[in-house]
């Protein structure tokens, strides 16, 4: 008698047979979008930047150098994650990922050298690289496509409530132990594995053969073209064009992203003159509106099954709202109206977000619907070599003009990113309901 397959399998992998529905389906996409908010969380840094540099009398540059190789590590893992999921199963990689990585924020407290800061994030950043990816991935396994821009909503919950606990943590929790920025590498490590136990209680995934024919099932429904017989490759994916301009077009996008998420409370601090906890508590602010609006915008989208006019418009109100942020930078400028142009500016990043994941994730399934993974991970790859490029540059150009030159470099990312959207697949306007004649 032949083994079954299934005895190969972790002891935390549960593979479904039947597609969930209703409240199960609901229920397992929030399992997916709390593990992406972990994956996320247990790395975060920016909350503890500006006392972490102070502890350890670390520049800008040199963090930005320790920072750039991490996640260059972190970047070549992403790639191989996506690739591995679509062959080994989403859960058989995610949860090791979580648990492990969460478990280094301990060894993060015992840093005491720029030396030692750098061995441990490179360790972090390899192991995360590999799962972060994976979410999306699992989040797009249990949202059909007149649902994806809201399940994606729900996605980007992960690494913008990621930011969000870390930031409200720091903001209330930092004057309770003196400032010190190990109180707050424990408290995440202690957080990071709770949430990973209710994962490993509650996480499932399709089985390979249920994803299989539910990909059949939308091609069927004229979502992709492809034969039986057709052997699936990597290299299919990007002999197109229009998935080249998303991925590029999404990393110039991201550099205002990243600058904010790695360095907000920096820019907070030092720009402005803002505390440390002030600082964290602008940037939650922030993030509960960005949060707020993909959820809506994915909602309104899916409706619509519109992308590219809500990618345009929450581009434009962007560009409008990071230049007259960048003209305020200085001293005197009163908190209320920093807190409400930064509140703003991830309120706009949202808008733009959600729907660009959607429909990306449609134009690269109407290539090759069996490579979801293999296509988000190579975006992921793209964007930690950007990240790689910002970390190293950013700190040079912050140290030599300041923030506002740096920020001007953000700023036309997200206008190359206005211009990718020439070579985007998908339509400006509802389709208008056909009249029949009698």
């Amino acid at each position: 008698m032949k083994p079954f397959h299934v005895r190969s399998k972790p002891f935390y992998v549960r593979e479904l047979s039947v597609y969930p529905v209703g409240r199960r389906r609901i229920f397992l996409l929030s399992i997916a979008v709390l593990a992406s908010l972990v994956a996320n969380f247990e790395t975060t840094i920016a909350t503890i930047l500006p006392l972490l540099m102070q502890d350890l009398d670390m520049s800008l540059t040199v963090y930005g150098q320790i920072a750039a190789l991490s996640v260059l590590v972190g970047g070549l893992s992403a790639g191989f994650g996506g690739i591995l999921s679509d062959r080994w199963g989403r859960v058989t990689i995610l949860v090791p990922t979580l648990t492990i990585t969460a478990a280094c924020n301990f060894l993060l407290a015992t840093v005491d050298s720029v030396a030692g800061l750098f061995w441990v994030r490179c360790l972090m950043l390899f192991i995360e690289g590999a799962g972060i990816t994976i979410t999306a991935s699992l989040v797009r396994d249990f949202s059909p496509r007149m649902g994806r821009a809201q399940a994606f909503a729900f996605w980007t919950w992960g690494p913008v409530g990621a930011s969000f606990l870390a930031s409200a943590i720091a903001g209330f929790t930092l004057p309770l132990f003196g400032n010190s920025w190990r109180s707050q590498a424990i408290i995440m490590g202690v957080v990071s594995l709770s949430l990973c136990a209710i994962i490993i209680w509650k996480i499932a995934e399709p089985s390979a053969a249920l994803r299989a024919e539910v990909m059949h099932h939308e091609a069927q429904a004229g979502t992709a073209a492809e034969g039986p017989a057709y052997h699936a490759r990597l290299a299919e994916l990007f002999r197109h064009p229009h998935l080249w301009a998303h991925v590029l077009g999404n990393t110039g996008w991201q550099v205002l992203y990243w600058t904010f998420a790695i360095f907000g409370q920096t820019i907070l601090s030092g720009g402005f003159g803002m505390d440390p906890a002030a600082a964290n508590r602008v940037v939650a602010l922030g993030i509960v509106l960005n949060a707020v609006a993909v959820v809506v915008v994915g909602r309104l989208s899916d409706r619509l099954q519109l992308r590219k006019p809500f990618i345009a418009a929450g581009t434009v109100l962007t560009v409008a709202a990071l230049g007259y942020f960048i003209a305020l930078i200085g001293p005197g400028v009163p908190a209320g109206q920093v807190t409400a142009v930064y509140a703003l500016l991830y309120l706009f990043m949202g808008i733009a977000y959600v729907p660009w994941m959607a429909n990306f994730s449609e134009n690269a399934e109407d290539v090759e619907s069996r490579l979801q993974g293999s296509a988000l991970g190579i975006w992921g790859m793209v964007v930690r070599v950007m990240i790689v490029a910002l970390l190293v540059v950013s700190p040079m150009v912050v140290e030599a003009s300041g923030w506002q030159t740096w920020l001007w470099v953000a700023l036309a990312g997200q206008v190359l990113f206005l211009a990718s959207m020439a070579a985007f697949k998908g339509r400006w306007r509802a389709r208008v309901p056909a009249v029949s004649s009698s």
